[in-house]
């Protein structure tokens, strides 16, 4: 009999993604991936931009390049991230890697052993505590409300637990809640976290989908002892299918991951890094970004308005002011995996909410993805979610 590493009894299939693998058909009303609007990607600026490459650079595309990716296309990321994020930093601090997803699992690699501590916030991201399992830690959720992690409860745990590696935030419309951080909070954190001395990584792939409000600086942006590390990613603001992310780190930390990236896969792909830095020289990527933000503010208008009309009084929601989710609180004794068959019998997907807690229970969250489908789908599958909703409510 074949005998698997100990670690795999850890691993388990993403709910996400057999959901998606049902969602596929098309008259299936889904809001279960997180998935950008297939629409709004900009094919013939980058067929122009792919055609260039190859017209000009057709060999070095095809070719292996260096694990921490071309200087130029380094250099746009450090350029973009002070001017949108207020991060100042240089090419010699970015990794490029396969997605920031990548950079997720290079993240506990690179801090924990097995029995060490991970601290998230509660719920966190799905794809992030898959990542993290395979180092075998021990994860410690910190409570949340509205503008996100309770910094008293997280000082708690920083006093009384000594084996905490790192901490994972998403402060900026958080997946799946879709909260941010208010900057009161943000400045109460790096106090702590100076304070301790602990490793963050702030994953950021929709900071820059703000529908409304003043942006809010990164923690990177606040961080004077070279402690956060940025995870960046251009799946949601140009393309995922490029699979393009990035590290941003200090110094000796950076080091680590290019160490782990050269054993793990090398580099990126050349081709992809090369055509999206042409897209960047070529066209506006902030002008497409903005176009982006256009159809996703409107979509959430429709999901929140239609939600507020159809679901029952029970059901709490939040309003995000950007990113692509919105989280759903149903009483407790409502399961929402159960819930989710009666829906897809009807044509209608969502991801469950028990997946981003590292512990049993909360069967009565649910994401909701605003982003993937148009405002007629979104209005009638929230109609039929609002129906569903209504039939599990007790009496």
């Amino acid at each position: 009999m074949v005998k698997f590493a100990s670690r795999m009894n850890l691993l388990k299939g993403s709910a996400i993604r057999e959901l998606l693998a049902l969602a596929n058909k098309p008259e299936v009303l889904s809001f279960a991936g997180g998935m950008p609007a297939p629409e709004l990607f900009p094919v013939d600026k980058i067929k122009a931009a792919t055609d260039a490459v190859m017209e000009e650079q057709g060999k070095v595309a095809l070719q292996y390049s260096s694990t921490n990716g071309f200087e130029h296309f380094r250099q746009q990321i450090a350029d973009r991230m002070a001017a949108k994020l207020n991060i100042k930093t240089t090419a010699d601090n970015i990794l490029v890697t396969s997605g920031s997803q990548q950079g997720l699992d290079y993240s506990a690699r690179v801090f924990c052993d097995k029995g060490d501590t991970i601290i998230i916030e509660s719920p966190s991201y799905l794809g992030a505590l898959n990542a993290f399992k395979a180092c075998e830690p021990n994860f410690v959720a910190i409570p949340t409300d509205g503008d996100g992690m309770i910094m008293e409860e997280l000082e708690k745990v920083l006093a009384t637990n000594d084996r905490v590696k790192m901490i994972y935030v998403i402060p900026d419309f958080q997946n799946p809640s879709g909260r941010t951080w208010p900057m009161e909070r943000r400045e109460k954190f790096m106090e702590i976290i100076n304070k301790y001395e602990v490793p963050v990584i702030e994953d950021n792939p929709y900071g820059e989908l703000r529908f409304e409000g003043e942006y809010l600086p990164a923690l990177k942006s606040m961080d004077t002892k070279g402690l956060v590390v940025f995870l960046g990613t251009f799946s949601k603001i140009l393309a995922p299918g490029y699979r393009l992310g990035w590290v941003c780190a200090d110094g000796e930390i950076l080091q680590k991951y290019n160490f782990l990236a050269q054993a793990a896969s090398l580099q990126a792909s050349t081709e992809a890094q090369l055509v999206v830095s042409k897209f960047i020289d070529m066209f506006d990527l902030d002008e497409h970004v903005a176009t982006i933000k256009d159809c996703y503010r409107k979509r959430r208008d429709v999901m929140i308005q239609t939600m507020e009309r159809e679901f029952p009084p029970e059901a709490k929601f939040t309003h995000p002011n950007g990113g692509l989710f919105t989280w759903v609180e149903l009483p407790e004794y409502i399961n929402t995996n159960e819930m989710a068959k009666q829906c897809l019998e009807r044509n209608v997907a969502y991801v469950p909410g028990d997946g981003f807690f590292p512990d049993a229970g909360h069967n009565n969250c649910i994401r909701l993805n605003y982003s993937a489908m148009t405002e007629e789908r979104i209005e009638k599958g929230m109609t039929i979610l609002g129906q569903v909703i209504k039939e599990n409510i007790k009496k």
